[in-house]
């Protein structure tokens, strides 16, 4: 049987990353032909009923043991990896026991991770770091999710006399992007509940995330000769600049933490006569959520009375909202994990999304889907790193969840 660790380093080596320009489903050609890999492995390890479809997602079974009917637990991981960063030709580190020291990750360009500037690295001293070169992301969100998924159906299949109750797995593309559950069948895949293997550091494990839309604002200005500019030029770029004067100056990513909501500015560009940005908003509590979206709608009214009607274009989108709503009804799902964490000595922390994952679309979807720890830390950046142990306690955590499921 492949460990984790050996399966995770050779899921890395593909880059999947995902682009929210393409328009394309999946984003990127590289997902599918992944998606296809993870199939046949799948195949090969003994599951049954594997599939994958053109838009790239992979679902499959592992058949009861058991002589009796019991709820049907899911487990859920994403394909690709985050656009933010480089993720080609990947190159891991490897930190043995690691001392609590300061981090070579690239001794020829001078990069560095400073105890410092991570001190959550403290936690790790004498386990094994698989870091970065410093020069691309890990993907270890979600390649180790995958690897730990896989790494316990295959732990299964090689021991046939732990029983348990049928499980399906489920692989989605550009979860990055937004679009993870965006063609999920939910009633195929054929689960009760699921979790998605796709947390933080050991022991994390979310139902609450924010209530999330994306906000474009497109403004109209008005050029002509600077030197014949008075009363007549409308600069889109000094009205961009009032639009944000005008929203909350503290409620930024920069500013919040904890359910504290936000907008964010993610994208500016522009010039004399046409502006264009973009906000992401958030907001864990429902009812603020929905008054950011009224705010920010008055300030673009506000300045349509200023400048002229049709100076700004406002456009808001709803993405996902807070899976607590979904959870709480069968909150066992979340008790389940908890009591597999001790068992398998693993400190839960319950904490709230600040952020979003394929399990929240899908718990609305109708298939609840509480958040479990794949065990990395600082994602989508060059100082991404995973402790092997922590990737092994997932896999711990996944088998145990089954065998409390098949007691149910």
């Amino acid at each position: 049987m492949e460990n984790v660790t050996s399966r995770f380093l050779r899921y890395i080596k593909v880059d999947t990353q995902s682009d929210p320009k393409s328009g394309l489903h999946p984003s990127t050609n590289s997902q599918l032909e992944f998606a296809k890999t993870l199939a046949e492995e799948l195949k090969s390890i003994g599951l049954s009923d594997v599939s994958v479809d053109e838009k790239a997602y992979v679902m499959a079974t592992l058949p009861s043991t058991i002589d009796k009917k019991v709820p049907i637990v899911g487990f859920v991981a994403h394909i690709d990896s985050s656009p933010d960063f480089s993720a080609k030709n990947i190159n891991p580190q490897f930190v043995e026991n690691y001392d609590g020291g300061d981090i070579v990750l690239n001794a020829e360009q001078n990069i560095l991770m400073r105890v410092k500037d991570f001190p959550e690295l403290k936690k790790y001293v004498g386990q094994t770091l698989i870091t970065t070169d410093g020069t691309t992301l890990l993907s270890a969100d979600d390649k180790s999710g995958l690897a730990e998924i896989v790494t316990a159906m295959e732990y299964l299949i090689q021991h046939p006399e732990i029983k348990h109750g049928e499980v399906k797995v489920g692989f989605t593309p550009d979860e990055e992007i937004g679009e993870g559950a965006d063609f999920f069948d939910v009633q195929k895949f054929g689960a009760d509940f699921a979790y998605t293997m796709d947390g933080d550091v050991v022991g994390s494990l979310e139902y609450e995330n924010f209530n999330a839309a994306l906000a474009k604002v497109l403004i109209k200005g008005r050029i002509v000769h600077p030197g014949a500019a008075k009363n007549m030029m409308k600069n889109s770029m000094l009205i961009a600049q009032k639009f944000i004067s005008m929203l909350p100056a503290f409620d930024v990513p920069e500013h919040t933490e904890k359910y504290e909501g936000f907008f964010h500015l993610t994208e500016m560009k522009g010039k004399v006569e046409h502006t264009e940005m973009e906000f992401i908003i958030r907001d864990h509590d429902r009812d603020l959520f929905e008054k950011r979206k009224l705010l920010i709608q008055g300030i673009a009214n506000q300045l349509n009375l200023e400048y002229g009607e049709g100076t700004i274009d406002l456009i808001v989108k709803d993405q996902y909202y807070n899976m607590a709503e979904k959870i709480e009804p069968v909150k066992y799902i979340v008790d389940i994990a908890v009591e597999a964490m001790n068992e398998c000595g693993v400190k839960p922390d319950i904490k709230a999304i600040r952020g979003g994952t394929d399990g929240a679309r899908l718990s609305y979807m109708g298939l609840p889907c509480p958040n479990i720890f794949d065990g990395g830390l600082y994602f989508h950046g060059p100082y991404e790193l995973i402790p092997v142990q922590s990737m092994e306690k997932a896999v711990e955590v996944i088998l145990k969840i089954i065998e409390k499921v098949q007691k149910l």
